[in-house]
């Protein structure tokens, strides 16, 4: 099969992606094969490609926001038959036996699997995934729409809940990607008054299009004090901004995987009256599964933007590059006429 690898992680004009063919799959017991159809592109696999996420073994295929359509399962696979649409996501894989999975906790798990780290994830035309880890594809979306979803959807699902965001409440977010513009409609479906701060101009314009009541620039001052707000740019300095931002007893939810370093706060300015910090790491399959039905009850709208698969490179260098506006999907099979 086709597929994408990480070579030599390093910076993107040194072509840390390598395309080649791989063998193909098997499924192992429990698991399913999917025809990988389209597959999300997060800014998790740029920070995979440029060495900030060491890969967790060598030639790893990044990609986990993958959709497409089972083609055979493995022995004792019995949760989904061949022809059904699937979608696979970050978390692949928990122990079970932790401290963290038994008290429900998975997404804090000690020996965890992750799609596109730990295993091939969805930059090739088929890839393998644990029959409990695979999620059901909502009828109202398109793989394309569908794609952004499995992780910057589920992520940002969980980031407005740790960001304690009060009913009606005004929600500050930093940074306007792939997750961002669906949190964003999340939150306005709760109520909540939004407030944009991004260096992007092309993600300003999104933000307010999508109803947002103000969109600055990313060091900007909101013309109000935030109940809530969420951190998704991997920008360390942003954080004093953001805690600054807040009303008293104010929440900070910082979503990435990776972020450069927080300079030093100022307790008065910063914490005092009681605003906290606060980290999403990963998600729990409840929090999949939650965030899906709500996806296809507001229904969200993804803004997209595809890529050919021999274009990889070129849409993580474009996200680099924040050319990109909403989510950038790599289209691994071309559209059916």
């Amino acid at each position: 099969m086709l597929a994408w690898w990480v070579g030599q992680p390093g910076p993107l004009p040194g072509r840390p992606l390598v395309k080649g063919i791989r063998d193909d799959p098997r499924p192992a017991a429990n698991e399913l094969l999917v025809d990988v159809s389209v597959c999300g592109i997060c800014r998790t696999d740029l920070h995979l490609a440029e060495g900030d996420l060491q890969p967790r073994r060598p030639g790893v295929v990044p990609g986990h926001e993958a959709v497409g359509v089972v083609v055979e399962t493995g022995p004792g696979a019995h949760r989904f038959a061949p022809g059904d649409r699937v979608g696979v996501a970050w978390l692949g894989g928990v122990c079970g036996t932790c401290a963290y999975c038994r008290r429900g906790d998975e997404n804090l798990c000690t020996a965890p699997v992750f799609t596109g780290w730990d295993k091939d994830g969805g930059y090739a035309q088929q890839l393998t995934v644990s029959q409990d880890f695979a999620y059901l594809i909502p009828e109202v979306f398109t793989d394309e729409q569908a794609a952004p979803l499995l992780c910057s959807g589920v992520i940002g699902y969980r980031a407005l809940k740790r960001a304690n965001l009060p009913a009606g409440g005004r929600l500050g977010i930093y940074g306007f990607g792939s997750s961002a513009h669906l949190t964003a409609q999340m939150a306005m479906y709760q109520g909540a008054s939004v407030f944009v701060m991004t260096r992007s101009e092309e993600a300003r314009a999104l933000a307010r299009d999508l109803g947002a009541e103000y969109a600055g620039g990313a060091y900007d001052n909101p013309p109000v004090p935030l109940d809530s707000a969420i951190l998704f740019a991997p920008v360390g300095d942003l954080v004093p901004a953001a805690l600054a931002a807040l009303d008293r007893g104010g929440t900070l939810a910082i979503a990435g995987i990776h972020l450069t370093d927080i300079p030093a706060l100022n307790y008065e300015a910063h914490l005092f009256y009681e605003r906290q910090v606060r980290s999403v790491t990963a998600n729990t399959r409840a929090d999949g599964r939650e965030f899906l039905a709500l996806a296809a009850r507001i229904p969200l709208t993804p803004t997209t933007t595809a890529y050919p698969f021999d274009a990889a490179d070129t849409a993580l260098g474009d996200l680099a590059a924040d050319r990109v506006t909403g989510s950038a999907v790599l289209r691994v099979r071309p559209e059916k006429a």
